[in-house]
């Protein structure tokens, strides 16, 4: 059976830079894939094309590009990248006067249409699917470049044209967007952020990216190449497919995958295989991811060392407050203080102080002047760990809906000539309305007596969704599962993280992968550009989980 060998080379705007070459370098390729984009790389991308309409792609692209362009058309690689951001048109022209430059002849095809328009939003634009880059790579292009298409698109696309999938092919879609998304994020699937790093065979120390291979029933086998560093096993699967997803329903422009169908075996070292994917009808709307600029911010921190630490931080807020008003100051207490420490640093809490106003000027020094002038007429020991500076914008991330007939997909074919990508004709109609799912069983089917770290026995990985947060817990064993399924509920989730008490939190059990899966909506407020939470993309939140000391199965080994 013929297979389709699609490597990652970039999971975010600022990911490895050697990456395009060690990915080209390191085994045989048929496609190599860069995902750039994310709601905040949105943002960015917005605020440079206000500067210069000439611009709205993700630069760090080209700069890789020119060191690797020449190898990967000698080599028969196909290079797929969300690069284009705002400017797809823009990107492909760029790589076309590379290839100029280079000396060689390179056939770069794109992806419009994805821009709505939006005239008080700074970016509006619907997630588009696979055909696109599918149309592109028939019509021979060497390199395609899109705008904003889901991040799994960056892999199907290229899957539907090498196999000749059609929009009914709705099973192999759904293995091949599995496959995608688990590439999507880079060396996440081979180790990178993995809670059981110290297990790896480099310890963490520097994952490889990963390669998918990629059958025609949309079956995959997740692997990397030979002597790069990390692993991929089940685990490292688990975890990245848990990552910034919802329900069983994987809602995508091209299919509806079930994540509950997804089974993972070790196949060897290093190799995963990911079969049993089903897919239904996609919805018939397509999400729309809107940024604005919300105002401008700003922020100031107080070490508050020893003694008296709420009644310091209560002196500081009062003071603050007196100076600038209340409206927009937020205020965090950090008790990171230690009892009876003879290390200042241990002995003291961090009071952070955070601003947000239309008014820049408001927010900008007249804030950060008004805690520095505290220094010496405040708490004993008052110091700050920031300097006076100005405000600067942030942004606000929405999430909307757009008809999928609504939005003219276009293809544009290294030709120049411009094919449109019909909507699909079969829709299921789901709005991924949010529902709540409570254990299916009553209660632990193990007698917990011992005390220990959640940690010892489960994985988890967490992740942000605009201003939601996803939290993924996998259990180790199949052993650990009845347990981990039945215990932790969301009440005992609530327990565990005080902060999801007052949220709405919708709770799904994935058994194939021993996994539960939380969405904790409103978590990050306005999202990661406009959140003043310590970790603001929630990328932590699995790991506060883990770490919380619980009464675990005593018949449950560590």
């Amino acid at each position: 059976m013929s297979v389709l060998r699609i490597g990652n080379a970039s999971g975010f705007y600022g990911d490895r830079f050697a990456a395009w070459r060690e990915m080209l370098d390191g085994g045989e390729l048929d496609v190599l894939t860069g995902d750039y984009l994310a709601e905040l790389t949105m943002l960015i991308l917005g605020r440079d094309r206000m500067r210069d309409p000439s611009l709205g792609y993700a630069k760090t692209f080209l700069r890789q590009l020119e060191g690797v362009l020449g190898t990967a058309l000698e080599r028969g690689v196909t290079l797929v990248t969300n690069a284009g951001g705002l400017n797809p048109a823009g990107l492909a022209d760029a790589i076309r006067s590379l290839g100029d430059r280079l000396g060689v002849q390179v056939r770069v095809g794109y992806v419009e249409g994805d821009a709505i328009q939006r005239p008080d939003a700074l970016t509006a634009n619907a997630y588009l699917g696979a055909f696109g880059i599918a149309a592109c790579l028939d019509a021979g292009a060497d390199v395609v470049v899109t705008g904003r298409v889901t991040d799994a698109s960056l892999a199907v696309g290229p899957a539907i044209a090498r196999f000749g999938w059609t929009r009914d092919d709705l099973d192999a879609l759904a293995g091949a967007t599995v496959a995608g998304h688990l590439i999507e994020c880079g060396a996440q699937v081979t180790g990178g952020n993995f809670s059981f790093f110290t297990e790896l065979p480099d310890g963490g120390r520097r994952p490889g990216f990963p390669i998918a291979e990629l059958h025609a029933d949309g079956s995959s086998v997740l692997t990397k190449h030979p002597g790069t560093g990390g692993a991929v096993t089940v685990e490292t699967v688990t975890a990245q497919l848990l990552y910034e997803v919802g329900g069983p329903d994987y809602l995508g422009p091209d299919v509806v995958t079930r994540l509950d169908t997804v089974r993972l075996e070790q196949e060897g070292p290093d190799r995963v295989r990911v079969s049993g994917v089903r897919g239904t009808p996609p919805p018939d709307t397509l999400k729309v991811g809107v940024n604005n600029l919300g105002g401008f911010r700003n922020s100031m921190t107080f070490v508050l060392c020893g003694l008296d630490i709420p009644a310091k931080a209560a002196l500081v807020r009062a003071q603050i407050e007196e100076s600038v008003g209340t409206e927009g100051l937020e205020f965090t207490l950090a008790r990171t203080d230690h009892p009876d420490t003879g290390d200042t640093e241990a002995a003291s809490a961090l009071l952070h102080v955070h601003m947000r106003d239309g008014d820049k000027s408001r927010a900008g020094r007249a804030f950060s002047a008004a805690a520095v002038e505290l220094a010496l007429a405040s708490y004993p020991g008052c110091t700050l760990t920031t300097l006076p500076g100005d405000a600067t914008p942030y942004g606000v991330f929405t999430a909307d809906a757009i008809a999928q007939d609504a939005v003219e997909h276009v293809a544009v074919l290294p030709s120049g000539e411009r094919v449109p990508i019909p909507p699909p004709t079969v829709t299921s109609g789901l709005q991924g309305a949010p529902l709540i799912h409570e254990a299916l069983t009553g209660g632990p089917s193990l007698p917990a007596s011992r005390r220990g770290p959640l940690g010892e026995l489960v994985g988890a990985r967490s992740g942000d969704k605009g201003g939601d947060a996803n939290l993924g817990v996998w259990a180790r064993t199949d052993a650990t599962w009845p347990w981990l399924r039945d215990w932790l509920t969301v009440d005992r989730l609530a327990e565990l993280l005080p902060e999801t008490a007052a949220l709405t939190v919708e709770r799904y059990e994935l058994p194939n992968l021993r996994a539960v899966n939380f969405v904790i909506r409103g978590l990050l407020g306005q999202g990661v550009a406009a959140s003043t939470r310590f970790d603001p993309q929630a990328k932590a939140l699995g790991e506060l989980l883990r770490s919380r000391v619980v009464d675990l199965p005593t018949e449950v080994p560590a």
